[in-house]
């Protein structure tokens, strides 16, 4: 008969061998319900684990890497400020499980690494971080066809293992608060030609909800610019010209929306009495301008759970994509 192997325990348990490796060495990483799971189909199946073979083979760093890709150029303090509240939200998540956090900024071929993994310095990766970068996520696309394993949060495309916000119920609680305060000439302001799909999501729930209503968004493109507050202050100054009697609009992100907002006060407009405003994400920012931004805010002390859970034992969900729920801020501007 042969002898069980731990890739019969993770077949038995409904996890990835990696998690058995982690289970039965006592990893914080993985969590009582699963290393319960799999010391009983450990003992069921009779499997014993080398001592010997595994201090040679299955040394933990207990560490999580979490690359941020950035913008090439960009200072560190430029970085969208949501990334930084997800990384914080990552690494009190990761401290929770008694694991140390190696955050690596990158941003062009000189810096660019994906073998943290691999290397021993980590056991497990995340990738977050601008799509904007096309070479740095190309890279990444590359590397995990190599057979690097790694979660990311809002990647450009299906072949990652990603996870998102819930895109397109938040374009859809926007629309539907704009049209219950009597709102009718509504705008959306987000990159129509992005890589990231998000924006797209979120477009396509907000006028789907308005659509159902009768109404037709307005779409604008921002312009060209060096950052997503500069976009949405042209935007704003392009909207305005070609539809002076819009009365609400839906920013795809905070920073565009903080860019929309300084623009419709610059042109003698009221927030919200003439114009209404909502962004997505729930940066600090938005709080601390006048009117406070409305927002649609993700979960992210669970964004930053799940991330962590499906890079250290790799659950099945983190195949196909995961949502994370998000809920309508008001404030000032709506």
């Amino acid at each position: 008969m042969l002898r069980p192997t731990s890739f019969d325990v993770a077949e038995r348990a409904g996890v990835s061998q990696s998690t058995v490796s982690r289970a039965l060495r006592g990893s914080p990483g993985v969590n009582a319900e699963t290393r319960a799971r799999v010391s009983a189909a450990a003992r069921e199946l009779g499997y014993v684990v080398d001592r010997h073979a595994s201090s040679l083979r299955l040394k933990s760093s207990e560490t999580i890497a979490l690359v941020t890709i950035c913008r090439p150029g960009e200072d560190r303090s430029a970085i969208n400020p949501f990334y930084f509240a997800l990384l914080g939200s990552i690494a009190a998540a990761t401290s929770a499980r008694g694991f140390n956090l190696l955050v690596s900024f990158q941003e062009s071929p000189d810096n660019f690494r994906a073998d943290f993994v691999a290397s021993g310095l980590a056991d497990a990766m995340i990738v977050i971080g601008t799509t904007s970068n096309r070479a740095a996520w190309q890279f990444f696309a590359d590397a995990q066809a190599s057979g690097l394993d790694f979660i990311c949060w809002g990647s450009p495309g299906d072949p990652f293992h990603w996870m998102r916000s819930d895109n397109e119920v938040g374009g859809r609680l926007a629309a539907e608060h704009l049209v219950a305060r009597g709102r009718r000439r509504i705008a959306f302001v987000g990159p129509q030609q992005s890589p990231q799909r998000q924006f797209d999501e979120r477009r396509e729930g907000f006028a789907a909800a308005l659509g159902a209503r009768g109404i037709a968004p307005i779409i604008v493109e921002p312009p060209a610019a060096p950052d997503r507050h500069a976009q949405g202050l042209a935007a704003a100054a392009q909207l305005l010209a070609e539809n002076p009697d819009v009365d609400a609009i839906f920013a795809a992100s905070d920073m565009l929306a903080l860019g929309v907002l300084q623009g419709l006060k610059d042109a003698g407009r009221r927030v919200p009495a003439d114009i209404a405003l909502i962004g997505f994400d729930g940066i600090r920012a938005g709080t601390l301008v006048d009117p406070a931004l409305s927002t649609i805010e993700p979960d992210l002390d669970a964004a930053g759970e799940a991330l962590v859970a499906m890079a250290l034992e790799d659950t099945g969900h983190s195949r196909s994509g995961t949502r994370i729920p998000v809920r309508l801020s008001l404030r000032g501007t709506a």
